[in-house]
């Protein structure tokens, strides 16, 4: 979206100040003061709760048994080895969906047991998912099905796999959104009476975590020599679907992530090597944003405009030439993709700027039969994020129309969407991200009941964005040195995302724009001029014209290398022109 029409600018939030518990803090770690700082004001309120978030290792991670049906998904996948069964995994389509499909069909075949895999079409209107998985497990003879990041809303489908004695095992992590299905087992953080400690567990989390489990059983068996077991090579496509799925990282998610970046310089995937290798990214320092900004993207492309099943072919190749082939047509998928994307978002502001007052409410679903049902996640993304309020954006084809939400904290999607549900045909997801499926003759009257359940729910200070402030620093302290130790909070993702720090500096030389629409400033401060780009505000160039004009500046300092010579510069979150 390129359009000026967004809310205003944010509210700063103010660091938590707390002198002797941050001197308390510095002095246990012996950690820079502003890193002491930026974990006060995330929140973090013991020495215990600190160290586990800096320095927790793998053994850390949490006893797979702790899920309450662990056992009995062990035991169902024990009886298919014994019974030689065959197993069909089926996978959501998205990036989590495909990664977690990958490793229970890398581990499943490790083991001894022979494996069939699905993931099903996102373009395809479906009126719920798995409606297909019946045929297709008594086509390829399978009497187990495992899902992978789906199936906890497809009570009705699983009722019918299940009289055909087949049996399903769920391992999924979206909401329960009603009954929970009958299956052989259920493996969801999120379950109501869950005791599994992390609910942030992403779908290749709570595949892992079976493998895992089932790794225990089977060298405890004495089936399997624990040599032959490495669970530490999965660890790449846990860290691929957590990032890529927004999972949050804390707890151990951050920890699964850590160690997966780790694997990644390791991974023998052919496939997943060449992507790295065509996104121009260094296995060795592969950051989360790598994964957020180029690989997730080309692989998401296949389950919006092509494919997903390509997706799995892609990880589990071993030839080097048809992995070439399939990455460089990923890469024309992605390119198309953003064709689309553009013509799509293009139509939407178009939209918005003829019906301005649109904007008065405190939701926003708009729907049009003319928008690809693929890429509308990531339009209901964005225009959440620049309207700072919940979005719907609806695909209509058929009579049937597809809905992607998105939305802010202060409004979690769930409970509407059930309040709503006697006008849907199907949803599912999570309080923050969301799905739906609907009949076209019922858009209207969700449209209108959804805005007065936002508007009646949120006021003008919940639309209105904030930006919350990690720690105030000076340029003197801004040095190689501490922008090293800052890589002591990665990895950096959802829930932990890179410090914001803030200080006053002026305005020395003329702004320039740069690129189509970004700001470059020169900040000085104690006689150190440091260069800092606020993107997407060419527009606010006027405000900082005046020579030494004061600023207050809200950033993420980064270390850019250019023509091999690095330099400190800032990335600028915001700026206030100081009177």
């Amino acid at each position: 979206m390129t359009s000026n029409k967004t809310t205003e600018h944010p509210r700063w939030i103010d660091p938590i100040d707390n002198p002797s518990w941050k001197k308390q803090v510095i002095s246990e770690f012996n950690i820079n003061p502003v890193i002491a700082q930026v974990l006060l004001s995330r929140g973090f309120e013991s020495i215990q709760s600190i160290h586990k978030h800096l320095y927790a290792k793998l053994p850390d991670l949490y006893d797979p048994a702790l899920f309450s049906q662990m056992n009995e998904a062990i035991k169902r996948i024990f009886k298919a080895y014994n019974d030689k069964e065959k197993i069909l995994v089926y996978g959501d389509n998205d990036v989590d969906g495909i990664t977690g499909t990958v490793l229970l069909i890398e581990f499943l075949t490790l083991i001894g047991i022979e494996t069939e895999y699905y993931i099903p079409n996102r373009t395809s209107l479906e009126k719920s998912i798995l409606s297909d998985a019946k045929d297709l497990a008594k086509g390829k003879n399978c009497s187990l099905i495992i899902t992978v990041d789906c199936g906890i809303t497809a009570a009705d489908e699983i009722k019918k796999i299940s009289e055909e004695n087949i049996d399903v095992i769920i391992s999924d992590h979206h909401e329960p959104t009603a009954s929970i299905p009958h299956c052989a087992a259920t493996l969801n953080p999120k379950l109501i009476n869950s005791t599994y400690p992390n609910r942030d567990l992403t779908g290749v989390g709570v595949a892992f975590k079976l493998a895992h489990g089932l790794a225990n059983f089977f060298i405890q068996k004495k089936l399997i020599s624990p040599s032959k077991i490495d669970l530490k090579r999965y660890l790449d496509l846990v860290a691929i679907g957590t990032i890529a799925d927004m999972g949050a990282l804390v707890g151990e998610n951050r920890i699964l992530v850590r160690y997966g970046l780790k694997q990644l310089a390791k991974s023998k995937r052919i496939g997943l090597t060449k992507i790295l290798s065509l996104c121009d990214i260094n296995e060795e320092e592969t950051t989360t944003n790598d994964i957020a900004s180029k690989v997730a993207p080309r692989l998401n492309s296949l389950g919006r405009i092509d494919d997903p099943m390509k997706g799995v072919q892609i990880f589990l190749l071993h030839d080097a030439q048809k992995a070439e082939q399939m990455v460089l047509a990923l890469d024309l998928n992605n390119t198309e993709r953003q064709k689309i994307e553009r013509s799509n978002s293009a139509e939407i502001e178009n939209i918005l700027e003829l019906h301005p007052k649109l904007l008065d409410d405190n939701a926003l679903v708009l729907a049009s039969k003319t928008w690809h049902p693929g890429v509308i996640p990531i339009i209901s993304a964005r225009i959440s994020k620049q309207f700072n309020r919940p979005s719907v954006i609806i695909s209509i084809e058929n009579g049937v129309g597809k809905g992607s939400l998105r939305t802010i904290p202060e409004f979690p999607l769930l409970a509407p969407l059930k309040s709503l549900s006697h006008l849907l045909l199907n949803f599912g997801g999570h309080d923050f991200a969301a799905g739906m499926t609907i009949n076209e003759d019922n858009v209207e009257a969700f449209k209108s009941a959804f805005v007065e359940i936002a508007n009646k729910s949120l006021n003008s200070s919940d639309i209105m964005p904030k930006l919350k402030l990690d720690a105030k620093v000076s340029f003197d302290e801004l040095t190689f040195d501490f922008l090293e130790s800052l890589k002591l909070l990665e990895p950096f993702g959802t829930a932990s995302p890179p410090p914001i720090l803030y200080a006053e500096a002026t305005q020395t030389w003329p702004p320039k724009i740069v690129g189509k629409n970004h700001l470059k400033l020169y900040l000085e401060q104690n006689k150190r001029v440091l260069e800092g780009v606020a993107f997407g505000c060419s527009h606010r160039k006027p405000e900082v014209s005046k020579k030494n004009t004061k600023l207050r500046i809200a950033f993420t300092p980064y270390v850019n290398t250019f023509l091999n010579k690095s330099s400190i510069q800032l990335l600028i979150k915001d700026f206030q022109v100081m009177e």
